[in-house]
Parts: structure tokens; sequence; C-alpha cells
């Protein structure tokens, strides 16, 4: 499944799947946003059973407000709609990984 561009007008869609839903803050100008980027293309082209969705925080600062986001890049996973895990700064895929399965 191919990363999806999350903004408010699709975020409630997604944010309701069945499936766990990855999110990935991110800024263009962002280094370390840059660095994850690649691992969460990877997950979602990996794994069928999670959304994976990308959230600028420059083109959608009400969703970034709604989850706290004061540092980029900062994952967030939900299930069942609620915020299950969530950390800022790079991480490694292993500890992406891990945070979808906590």
């Amino acid at each position: 499944m191919s990363v999806l561009n999350v903004n408010k007008n699709n975020f409630e869609e997604i944010r309701n799947s069945e499936k766990p839903v990855l999110l990935d803050f991110y800024a263009d100008w962002c280094g370390p946003c840059r660095m994850v980027s690649p691992i969460v293309d990877e997950i979602a082209s990996e794994r069928n059973d999670v959304i994976v969705g990308k959230i600028n925080v420059d083109d959608e600062p009400e969703l970034s407000a709604q989850f706290g986001v004061v540092s980029i890049p900062t994952l967030v996973v939900l299930k069942g709609g609620k915020v299950v895990n969530q950390a800022a700064g790079a991480r490694p895929k292993p500890q992406i990984l891990a945070m979808l399965e906590g």
C-alpha cells in the first residue's frame, strides 16, 4: 500500500480505519524528517495491514496542534481512532515497527 497524504479533508476517514494507522508529521525543510521518510515509505509498501500517512506540518497546522506536535518528525500510531503510541525524533525501522506492535 502506498503512503497517503493526510490533510484535514481526509483525516477523519483515515483515523476511523479498522486498520492501525501510522502518521508521520514532517516538513520538507526538516533534515531528520528526510531520514525517516524512506523508512516510512518502506513500511507502507511492506505492510498491507497498516495505513501509513504523512502530514506536512506547514500545510496542516490544525492537525499538528491536535496531536500536540512540537518537534518533527513525530510519529503517531492510532488504533480504533485513538493514539496508542507517539514519539518525536528520527527513529530506526525496528523502533517504528515496535511502535506499531505496542
